[in-house]
């Protein structure tokens, strides 16, 4: 396979400056965007947990839910998003044009989460969840598609880093904005502060929503606003690092075929074992308001404690993601902050001292995210190609993970606080699961980097080595 005419007389520094171009270009119109629209859909997600605490009345009051009809307003969130992650991410690989399909998905949620603000009982309440998880799936799985379409896989962690700092940023902001519109808006024109929130929320969404179609890139061989020279380049790069092509058209994208061969291969199930254990445990950030509200503040001094945890875990990610693209290695990236998470559940769930009890608060965000975002580039670098199979590997691994959220939601009653138990015990086991199955993967890789040394084709169940990548000197990265 030859390098394209455009590219194949360029030399060595010719090429470097017209990559470093290119990444500055394609960084600048994605990047921004992409945690920006990540920010609020986090935001629309979780904003029930503020929406709890938040004002006179909150949420919970002013339905007159049970604590475990509030429980099942949270969960069923997740069973729509869990039901279509799959075949979304199958429908934009399909289609091609990412920078249509995204922000549309977008505006849909965001209208739909500004109208959780009219809702007046439990039926009301649970519909918009439903929905709005079934919108809102589009996006993550989505998105760690759109970036393994464009980096490379040495890039691809710190960039995965950037997009999920916007959920850690939106966890941190959260609770600040939630504390500004109970402080400067609960009862303004007869609607409490929660309602606000559902409103203020949803509607930014929508306005941010309407920019990213001018905004983002669609894939390498569809943005039109690259030159020729730089769209040659950026789906050669590709094929460098790989061996083969990425996304060329929507005919050659077999939406089941993609799903078959995911399904084939035993790399899937141990990232999605592991990917189920971390989301997991990190489920205690759906209700973290409520779990930093046993330290016995106010409810705005509750809400604005929860910021810092989050603040602390956007510079854990970033800089664990980047050490991790800049040595390529994954498997210590992963386990030792997981090693932190299971040090934070266990201080958590042992004292009911305010000074340890938040310190376990502050490690137990960064505990679970710092390596999260490494596992996600990880299923990448694992089953790289053909895009149909990585799409479907990328969704149905964050769909059964997330699973666990619609259990989890129902592990922390108010009768459970201050220390939370069971949950925290929950935790611990999760995260222990996720680092066998980090162990086991390691080892499966380190195997069958050994028969690639040997020139050896590796194929079959658990391969992820397509076309020519053998012989082009491809290495899982362990």
């Amino acid at each position: 396979m030859e390098p394209p005419a455009l590219i194949r007389n360029l030399t060595h520094d010719e090429r470097m400056r017209l990559e470093r171009k290119l990444q500055r270009k394609i960084d600048l119109r994605l990047l921004p965007m992409v945690v920006v629209m990540y920010i609020m859909n986090y935001l629309d997600r979780n904003n029930i947990a503020a929406a709890r605490i938040s004002g006179k009345v909150g949420l919970e009051e002013e339905l007159g839910l049970s604590s475990t009809q509030y429980q099942t307003s949270v969960s069923i969130l997740f069973v729509g998003y869990v039901l279509m992650q799959v075949p979304s991410n199958l429908i934009l690989n399909k289609i091609g044009v990412p920078a249509i399909y995204l922000p549309t998905c977008m505006i849909v949620w965001g209208i739909i989460s500004a109208a959780t603000a009219a809702t007046q009982n439990f039926a009301g309440i649970v519909a918009c969840r439903f929905f709005l998880g079934f919108v809102e799936a589009a996006y993550f799985p989505g998105c760690l598609f759109f970036l393994s379409s464009w980096y490379t896989r040495k890039e691809l962690a710190l960039r995965t880093a950037m997009l999920y700092s916007g959920s850690l940023i939106s966890g941190a902001f959260s609770g600040l904005i939630a504390a500004g519109i109970t402080d400067g808006m609960d009862g303004k024109k007869g609607l409490s502060a929660w309602r606000w929130l559902f409103i203020i929320e949803g509607a930014i969404t929508v306005v941010i929503a309407c920019l990213g179609y001018f905004i983002l890139p669609n894939f390498p061989r569809t943005t039109k606003w690259l030159t020729e020279e730089e769209r040659q380049l950026a789906v050669w790069r590709l094929q460098e690092d790989i061996g083969q092509d990425d996304w060329i058209n929507s005919e050659s994208q077999s939406l089941w075929h993609g799903f078959k061969l995911a399904c084939q291969d035993i790399k899937m199930w141990i990232l999605m074992i592991m990917l189920f254990g971390i989301v997991a445990s990190g489920s205690v950030t759906n209700f973290f308001p409520t779990v930093v509200a046993t330290l016995g503040y106010g409810k705005i001094h509750s809400l604005l404690l929860t910021a810092p945890p989050y603040a602390l875990a956007v510079i854990t990610t970033f800089a664990n993601a980047w050490h991790a693209d800049r040595t390529g290695e994954r498997y210590l990236h992963v386990v030792l902050p997981l090693c932190v998470g299971v040090i934070a559940f266990i201080l958590a769930a042992s004292t009911t001292s305010t000074g340890p009890r938040y310190l376990s608060m502050m490690l137990m965000v960064p505990g679970v995210y710092t390596g999260y975002v490494v596992v996600l580039a990880w299923i990448s670098n694992s089953i790289p190609r053909p895009p149909a199979k990585r799409a479907a590997s990328l969704a149905f691994i964050n769909a059964i993970s997330n699973c666990s959220s619609i259990y989890a939601s129902y592990m922390y009653p108010r009768s459970a606080d201050p220390r939370f138990v069971v949950a925290m015990s929950v935790n611990c086991a999760t995260v222990a699961l996720a680092i066998i199955m980090a162990t086991l993967l390691r080892f499966i890789l380190s195997r069958l980097n050994a028969r690639l040394d040997r020139g050896e084709h590796v194929e079959g169940a658990v391969n992820g080595v397509p076309g020519e990548a053998s012989e082009r000197g491809f290495r899982f990265l362990t």
